[in-house]
């Protein structure tokens, strides 16, 4: 892991696309802003682990075959 100190205003680079910048400083919280390609999802940790919890949940349960009935091939 990195640790490094920044301040408001200051950039880190990751990449050559992605930059993250310290907007805002209060107390012991860091408000940060992350400019990254569309193609890169960007999650909360926790939010991220709830995604990766709910695939997992619905990827075990098996499908409702009566959902299929009437399709035709």
């Amino acid at each position: 892991m990195l640790i490094i100190s920044r301040k408001i205003g200051e950039k880190i680079k990751i990449g050559e696309s992605i930059e993250v910048v310290i907007l805002d400083i209060k107390g012991r919280q860091a408000s940060i802003g992350i400019k990254a390609p569309k193609g890169i999802a960007i999650y909360r940790e926790e939010v991220l682990r709830r995604i990766q919890e709910e695939n997992i949940e619905a990827a075990s349960q098996a499908p409702d075959t009566k959902d299929l009935e009437g399709l035709e091939i």
